[in-house]
This record gives C-alpha cells, structure tokens and sequence, in this order.
C-alpha cells in the first residue's frame, strides 16, 4: 500500500510540473521576444545592453557588502566561449578588498510586464551571492516603495536552494516583512538552470526549469504593496559578503569565483 501511494504522490507530483512547464512554454508562444543578449560574442558586454553599475561603490550598496564593482574590466565581466562571466576576485580594488561586477540595463532595456528568462550557473562558497533581478527604471524611484522584484537570489552558504522575492514599501526585509519563496536545486553550482518570472497587472511568478515556487498578486491593494505598474530594468550581479551573503563569513580560499550566464530573453 505504502508502495502505490508513492507511485501515487510521485504521479501527481509529475502532472504538476508538465503542467507548469507548459506554462513557461505558452507565455513565449503567445507572446514576443523583444530583447536578448545570446553573449555570442568576444569582449565586454554589449554596451547597447548593458551598462556597468558603479554608483553604490562608496557606501557598500546598503547591504554592507565587501566588493567594489568595476567600470568595463574584462577581469570582472567578459564574454567568452558564448557565456557572459562575472568574476569576483580578491584583490584590492577602490577602498575594498574584493572585485565584482554589477551590470544593469538601465535605459538600454526597460519594461513594463513581461516574461523574462535567464539561463545560468552559480558559483559556490561562502560569501558569494550572485543575483538576477529588477529596480523601477523611472528616476525618484526610492527604495523600497519603488519596488524590487528578485529573480533568483543565491547565497554560497547554502548552495542548494535558489529564491525568489519581492520588495515593497509593505512588504521588505528591512521591516522583516518580505515575500519570497525558497526552492531546492542541487545542481544550481554544477549545471546551468533556467530562471524566469513571469509579470503582469495582477501577478508576479518565479520558476525554476519551467516549476513555478513563487507567486506575488495583487489583490486590489494599493502601491504599498503593488508598486509594480512601471517599467523596471534588469540587474546581474555577484556580490560578496553583506547582510545576506555574508552570513557565514567569506571563504577566501575559494577566489576568483565565476557566475556564469548562457543567454538573458525578454518576451512581451
């Protein structure tokens, strides 16, 4: 009996995850691919795509993180091999004792709703925290009642389990009051995984190769909770140390550490 009801529960478990597969699969066919870097290319990123964020250097971001995020080095972010790699060193750089990159695409690729996909691999160890994610794109926008929406947050302290979350006057970490859901991935250090959001008037939903873990609605509240009527623009960083990443200290042993990107899609 024990035995048919696992065949059961595996079953269902099964159906739910085609289902949400399909999910991710109608939204690109019913909708348009709009903006893309396939990083099949030398160099630096695309810089009609990207540009370097450097603007929270001197006052460690508001997170107390322990990296200096450089301007167009390609020991910080090249593309190579048709994977756009984000490498963060230790090494002396500006007041700091670490190098990054924060790359953003700020007035180069702003969007209202859309579905958006990035594939992949995170690097491991104490300390780091790659992130993919989004900040409003009109000016004045302060945090957090403009809003954060985060894709996939990663901390090398736990290396199997990515999360989602969203970031609002409301709802915020500062206040403990955040929304967000885990999800377990034992290989999100070893293979490269597709993380995708999905965002319209009413929703914002998480997935993982095409499971869906986390969804945000609206639910006729007002900008305190739902600021997300505008358009927001892409963010990809690896940040070491700070309130979240640093939790369990930095393991300098590890350096450099490699978050590495096959493709960025947004459909609309």
């Amino acid at each position: 009996m024990g035995i048919h009801l696992m065949l059961i529960n595996f079953f269902i478990a099964s159906i739910a995850v085609l289902s949400q597969s399909d999910e991710t699969l109608e939204f690109k066919k019913q909708m348009e691919l709009v903006w893309s870097d396939e990083f099949d290319y030398e160099g630096l990123p695309d810089s009609t795509k990207w540009s370097f964020d450097i603007q929270g250097n001197e006052w460690n971001w508001g997170n107390n993180e322990l990296q200096w995020y450089t301007d167009s080095k390609v020991e910080n972010a090249v593309v190579s091999d048709g994977t756009l790699k984000i490498t963060a060193r230790k090494e002396k750089t500006g007041n700091k004792e670490y190098s990054s990159a924060r790359l953003r695409t700020l007035g180069k690729g702003d969007f209202k709703y859309g579905f958006f996909e990035v594939k992949a691999k995170l690097p491991k160890g104490n300390g780091t925290w790659p992130a993919i994610w989004m900040l409003p794109s009109a000016p004045g926008k302060d945090w957090p009642s403009g809003g954060e929406i985060d894709i996939m947050e990663h901390v090398g302290f736990k290396p199997d389990t990515v999360f989602a979350t969203v970031h609002t006057k409301a709802h915020n970490h500062i206040i403990g009051t955040q929304v967000g859901e885990d999800f377990l991935l034992p290989e999100a250090t070893t293979d490269f995984n597709v993380y995708a959001l999905y965002w319209d008037e009413e929703q914002i939903k998480a997935y993982v190769n095409g499971v869906r873990y986390f969804k945000y609605e609206k639910n006729g509240q007002g900008p305190d909770v739902w600021p997300f009527d505008t358009e927001f623009h892409l963010l990809l960083n690896l940040a070491i140390g700070g309130g979240l990443g640093g939790k369990k200290g930095v393991d300098d042993r590890l350096f450099p550490h490699i978050y590495e990107i096959e493709y960025v899609r947004i459909y609309q």
